[in-house]
């Protein structure tokens, strides 16, 4: 499994995303189409540069290979320069191709992956202006994106209340969701890994704590999504991804914060029982559905959640001291999917994952192969952690 692992992120998931490096106007290009048609015009989400600026941080820290070292340090300059609103604060939404902003948009999510990306750089680089600018947005979710109760969603430039149409889904509008506040709690983890940083630690200890009271419901033994402004539940879904994903990224908060082990007996069981409830509704054997919506289930295979998949189920795994194997089997048979059915092996110098496929491993044509959503995070992170865990 290392192996196979190791080879597909070295050969195949680096170089590409390697060849989308723009070194004309900076960062990567952000479109490239399910026949593989880059579109050097397209715009660059700041999402999109961050996850790329975690993945050649994070994966540099793993391998120390020099060029990866370098593929972050283009990537931090892009984001430093030019997805900072060095007026207002925060990172925007998204860029023109040139550089210039497309959508102005301040997303708590979106700031949250910066910090993501910068704790990595920092973490990688030793750079100490990339840990001053996580703080610095730490500091603006905590001052302008979070109210008394928990974390708001989205703002115009200057932080004022707009509409949450980016993460909204499943024709709801939500004030609160469950996606922005799990990776918020995935970047301070990062951040207070690298920084030890108490007021860091404190928020985590926070946001754990409405996780279990306000996203968990131990009752159906799921997360729930959308929320109103009060965190009541705007709709019956079970998004098997995200909780498969929270079982392994909630875990790991807890792992880096916990060093008395006051939260492992408060969060560990609840962490178990979403991976468990996965493991019986979703999980076909070999992959994973997307989610079950008011009772029907979205059989379709999308990438992201077959990675995740992956790592939830190891986690699962030494989470049951080892002993639990249908996890370590569930994990190893759902990699054989991916490289089997979602891997793209259409052009031996270009290999990426196609964005879906079905349920029997026919690829969803005409989904783009890099958008501003579709990214070496999720699928690049599964192969630093089974290389981490497994070795």
């Amino acid at each position: 499994m290392v192996t196979t692992v190791r080879n597909h992120l070295v050969e195949d998931i680096i170089p590409f995303w390697k060849n989308l490096r723009d070194d004309k106007y900076g960062g990567y290009y952000g479109y490239l189409s399910f026949d593989h048609e880059l579109d050097k015009k397209a715009v660059k989400g700041c999402i999109l540069n961050s996850r790329i600026l975690w993945f050649f941080s994070s994966a540099y820290t793993l391998l120390r290979e020099e060029s990866l070292l370098d593929e972050a340090r283009h990537a931090y300059d892009f984001l430093k320069e030019k997805c900072i609103d060095k007026i207002n604060g925060g990172i925007y939404w998204s860029m023109t191709y040139d550089a210039k902003v497309a959508d102005g948009t301040k997303h708590t999510y979106n700031q949250a992956f910066a910090i993501y990306a910068l704790s990595a750089y920092y973490e990688a680089s030793s750079n100490e202006e990339a840990l001053e600018l996580a703080r610095e947005l730490f500091n603006i979710i905590e001052n302008k994106c979070k109210d008394a109760i928990g974390y708001k969603e989205a703002s115009n430039e200057k932080f004022k209340p707009v509409k949450n149409d980016k993460l909204s889904e499943n024709g709801v509008m939500a004030d609160r969701t469950m996606n922005t506040l799990l990776h918020v709690l995935e970047a301070y983890t990062q951040l207070y890994k690298v920084s030890k940083d108490a007021e860091v630690k404190k928020v985590l200890e926070q946001i754990l704590t409405l996780f279990a009271n306000k996203i968990y419901n131990r009752h159906l033994h799921r997360q729930e999504v959308f929320f109103d402004n009060n965190y009541s539940s705007l709709i019956d879904l079970h998004s098997y991804g995200h909780d498969i994903e929270a079982s392994w990224l909630i875990d790991r908060a807890v792992e880096v914060i916990d060093e008395d082990h006051r939260w492992s007996d408060k969060i560990t069981p609840i962490t178990r029982d979403l991976a468990s409830a996965i493991y019986e509704v979703a999980f076909d054997g070999h992959s994973l559905a997307y989610e079950n919506d008011r009772g029907a289930v979205n059989a379709k295979r999308v990438w992201w959640v077959q990675a995740e998949t992956v790592v939830g189920f190891l986690n699962a795994y030494e989470q049951s001291g080892k002993k639990d194997i249908k996890y370590l089997e569930a994990a190893e048979s759902c990699l054989d999917f991916i490289m089997k059915y979602v891997v793209d092996k259409r052009y031996d110098n270009s290999t990426e994952w196609y964005s879906e496929v079905t349920a029997d491993g026919k690829p969803v044509t005409g989904l783009p192969i890099v958008d501003p959503w579709k990214c070496p995070y999720h699928n690049g992170r599964m192969c630093l952690e089974v290389i981490q865990r497994l070795s």
